[in-house]
């Protein structure tokens, strides 16, 4: 097992203990365990949105300067 895929599981365990040890979530703790540390791995590219979306957000790029006609 790849130690990736063990910190996933160990969150996974975290989040399902901190929600009370609720059955019939398991698939939803896993997915949110490995956007947190998927998240955390790539060392800030991407940030997890504390929405409750699900959904993995990235950095927008800089907006782009208009070049002028010479």
């Amino acid at each position: 097992m790849s130690d990736l895929e063990q910190n996933i599981r160990e969150r996974a365990y975290q989040l399902w203990v901190e929600n009370g040890c609720e059955q019939g979530k398991a698939e939803m703790h896993w997915l949110d365990a490995q956007r947190e540390v998927l998240a955390a791995a790539l060392g800030g590219v991407a940030r997890v949105s504390n929405a409750g979306t699900g959904k993995l957000k990235t950095k927008a790029a800089a907006p782009r300067k208009k070049r002028r006609a010479a």
